[in-house]
Formats: structure tokens, sequence, C-alpha cells
């Protein structure tokens, strides 16, 4: 009961950090001791990189990481800290609708009080079709409805990170506005829109989104402070800090075998 109402408790508060305007940072972990660093940086809640946990471990992203290893990762990223801990699911790791309840099951088991789930095949494979997608959403989301908490869903959505920077327009917009309002009907609790770096773009879809919108701050010029003026509700690093620490941790092997 402790550990319920624990995680009750952590889904509040994460729910509670997503507001448009002045956003969650995430600064994905991938381990439980970039867990313990992120978190001692004063962060309010920890979410996970598919890419860096895959390449940790030594697998490429896309589902080669297998599930299992996965949660137990995670399982032991919740112990390692007191924050709300949410796990990149790639694409639910299941060709079929149903079997992302298992994955669902699983990841709350082990303590994530949200998700991210993609519309793209592993390993940014085509994008599914949105009745397809639909229906890998209200899965997840029935998966979630007896665990006595909201669990976060984060829909990505890989429309403008399939398309070249300069496809990105009004038109690339209106279908992720598309997609959007169809995962919010199915029980999404928040649209992720990866490789977005186009601050109009961004401004233009925050006020029709039924979702509140995450954004990943990539190589761009664009700053969080940016971002939150344009209505952000959320900023992701991705695989960027995994990135960061293993060039540093190079340098400073070369640096020792000189």
């Amino acid at each position: 009961m402790l550990k319920i109402a624990n995680q009750i408790a952590k889904s509040k508060l994460f729910n509670a950090l997503h507001l448009p305007g002045k956003p969650l940072v995430l600064f994905n972990i991938w381990d439980p001791g970039s867990a313990r660093a992120v978190a001692s940086s004063g962060a309010p809640a920890l979410a996970t990189g598919s890419w860096s946990v895959a390449s940790a471990f030594g697998f490429e992203d896309g589902e080669k990481l297998p599930l299992a290893l996965a949660i137990e990762n995670l399982a032991r990223i919740v112990q390692a800290t007191d924050l709300p801990v949410s796990i990149d699911l790639e694409s639910g790791y299941s060709m079929d609708s149903d079997g992302i309840a298992n994955s669902i099951e699983l990841a709350i088991a082990a303590g994530a009080v949200g998700c991210n789930i993609e519309d793209s095949a592993p390993g940014n494979g085509p994008l599914r079709s949105i009745a397809e997608q639909v229906a890998r959403i209200s899965c997840a989301r029935a998966a979630t409805q007896s665990v006595g908490f909201d669990f976060f869903i984060n829909a990505r959505c890989d429309v403008f990170l399939q398309a070249p920077v300069e496809n990105h327009n009004l038109a690339l917009l209106e279908l992720a506005i598309e997609r959007g309002l169809a995962y919010a009907k199915a029980g999404a609790s928040g649209l992720f829109l990866p490789g977005l770096q186009d601050l109009s773009l961004i401004k233009e879809i925050v006020p029709r989104s039924a979702l509140p919108i995450n954004i990943m701050q990539g190589s761009s010029a664009i700053t969080r402070q940016q971002l939150a003026e344009a209505g952000a509700a959320r900023i992701s690093h991705g695989p960027g800090p995994y990135v960061m620490a293993m060039l540093q941790l190079k340098d400073a092997a070369k640096l020792a075998m000189r």
C-alpha cells in the first residue's frame, strides 16, 4: 500500500508539472547513476531516453534493447531517487496493439508514472496510420485504468522527425494537429513533437493542440525561455545528455593516457 500511495503522489506531481508557458525540463537519463546526478541538480522529475539506455547497454535504438532489461533498468532508477520517473517505451515493444498493454503494466509495476509511445515503427520506421496508432494508445490507456492514478501517456508524433527541415511547414503542422487530436481522444496525456525546431510553428500548434506540447531541445538556437514563451509544457533533451557525458569521458580518458 505504501508503494502505491507513493506512486500516486509522484503521478500527481508529474502531471501537475506540465504547465504551458512553464515547461517541465527533462534532462534525459539512462541508468541509476545518471538519475542520481540529474536529481541532485534540483530536477523535479526524471525521464529515460531510449537511445541513451540502449547505447549504455551496448544495443542500437529501435527496440533492440530487450524489454525485460529496459524494465529492470527502470526499476533500479525508481529505487535510486524519490522523483517521478517516466520511461521511453519507444513503439510499445509490440507489433500488436493489445501487446502494448503488457509493456505498460510492466512499467507501472516497476514504478513508472508515465511513458513515451511513438507513432512510427521501431527504429524510426514508417509512420503508422492514425487509426492504428489510436488503437495502440487506447490499449495503453486501458492498461492504466485499474492502477489508481493518472499514468501520463506522452504520445510521440514523428511527422517532423521524419521530414527534412526544409519541409517543416503549415501543411505538415496540420498533419501533426490531426494526429494529436486523435491521440487525445484515445487517451493520450501529452503530444511530443521531436524534430520540430521552428519557433513560429511551435507558436502555431500550442493553442490548437488538445494536449500539452513537448518539444525536444535540439541543436538549434531556440532557448528554453523562447519555448516557454511559445507555450511549451515540456522540454526533453533526448540523447544529448548521454552523448555529452560519453564525449567528456572519452576526452578525460585520452588525457589520462598521455
